[in-house]
């Protein structure tokens, strides 16, 4: 049972916390992201998969419904994001002692048990 509830309880933080960024970029748009795009000479287009990565997949991870995927998905995201946020700055140590990187790395580890771990008891596609 204890496990059943701390996949639930990991799902939802991921989810949750998630959508804060994907709500924000729905208001006030993704130029940051279409500017770090095109800045590592890729197409502006592949901004739009930040959508897809903050909003659609949390929803799906939140409902449990294919939560594997779904966080597969969310890893690849978190690490496009460390590479085009960071650059080669990556490790570099931020004002409290953590690397710049911490919270993106933080979403990315959180995905990667959520695929190991699947939905739970708790989700929609409970397998």
């Amino acid at each position: 049972m204890r496990n059943e509830i701390a996949k639930l309880i990991l799902r939802a933080t991921l989810a949750i916390m998630i959508l804060f960024h994907g709500f924000d970029k729905v208001i006030h748009g993704i130029g940051g992201v279409k500017y770090l795009i095109k800045s590592a000479g890729l197409s502006e287009f592949m901004a739009y998969g930040v959508y897809v990565g903050e909003v659609v997949m949390p929803i799906l991870i939140l409902l449990g419904v294919y939560s594997r995927i779904a966080s597969s998905i969310l890893a690849f995201n978190m690490l496009v994001a460390i590479f085009l946020a960071q650059g080669s700055s990556w490790l570099l140590l931020g004002e409290h002692g953590a690397p710049l990187m911490e919270l993106p790395f933080l979403y990315f580890i959180m995905s990667l048990l959520v695929v190991m771990l699947g939905s739970g008891k708790y989700g929609v596609n409970n397998k």
